[in-house]
């Protein structure tokens, strides 16, 4: 779930496909469900959760596991699950976020603070690392789904700010109060998409050379690994 950095792409090269398919499920599953629980069941009427379906299905995720995701929101001891962000620095002093859903903010903090102290790392206040991102809607799309020109014009009258296209994916970038409505927008023409998120976008990077790329790898790994942990953002940048 590593966003806007490097790492989403070595993280897939790893391999450990099962287990860390098993991990995705159940982070996608833990965000249907705290959608579905704060707002309508309806996906039509709830954009964070129609987008956390979509998300799920491009992970292919079985149809089954998401209505037992959207089920699991009206079992009355459900834990009430938060929203927490961490920042800090790890290895090689890149710059960290770490978006957590967590029903122990106790638990999880001892463990992202304790994965932070083995790695060489710190974890530090509110605000430490943040000021080095910027905070945008990011939508991503298949490239199978439409053409280069196509999703630039369609991105452009969506009313988006940026529109890349990577090796795979086009990439639509929005300011963080948009993202809905840009969404809406392009869902008149396109039905699939990989994802919609707010992220954190480094501003700048920091170059990581193929020496030391396996200590900071080993890191986000760890951090990931972590039931409670969503997202991981850096600032990194692996040369190869």
């Amino acid at each position: 779930m590593a966003g806007h950095s490097h790492w989403a792409g070595i993280k897939h090269k790893k391999g450990k496909a099962d287990k860390q398919r098993s991990k995705i499920f159940s982070k996608l599953s833990k965000e249907i469900t705290v959608a579905a629980k704060l707002g309508d069941k309806d996906p039509a009427m709830n954009p964070r959760l129609r987008s956390a379906i979509q998300a799920a299905r491009s992970a292919n995720m079985p149809k089954e596991n998401i209505e037992r995701a959207i089920d699991k929101s009206s079992v009355s001891n459900e834990s009430n699950f938060e929203n927490l962000r961490y920042e800090g620095f790890g290895p090689e002093k890149v710059a960290v976020i770490i978006e957590a859903l967590t029903d122990n903010k106790n638990r999880t903090a001892s463990s992202i603070r304790t994965i932070f102290q083995k790695s060489g790392g710190n974890l530090g206040t509110q605000g430490s690392a943040s000021h080095n991102f910027n905070q945008l809607g990011i939508i991503k799309i298949g490239k199978k789904e439409v053409s280069d020109d196509q999703i630039f014009e369609l991105a452009t009258n969506a009313g988006a700010d940026e529109c890349k296209s990577e090796n795979d994916f086009h990439e639509i970038q929005c300011p963080v109060s948009e993202i809905y409505n840009v969404k809406k927008e392009l869902e008149k023409e396109i039905t699939n998409f990989i994802s919609t998120e707010i992220e954190w976008v480094p501003l700048n990077s920091v170059k990581i050379s193929k020496e030391k790329n396996e200590d900071l790898i080993n890191f986000f790994e760890l951090l990931e690994d972590n039931d409670d942990v969503q997202n991981v953002y850096s600032n990194a940048e692996f040369v190869n």
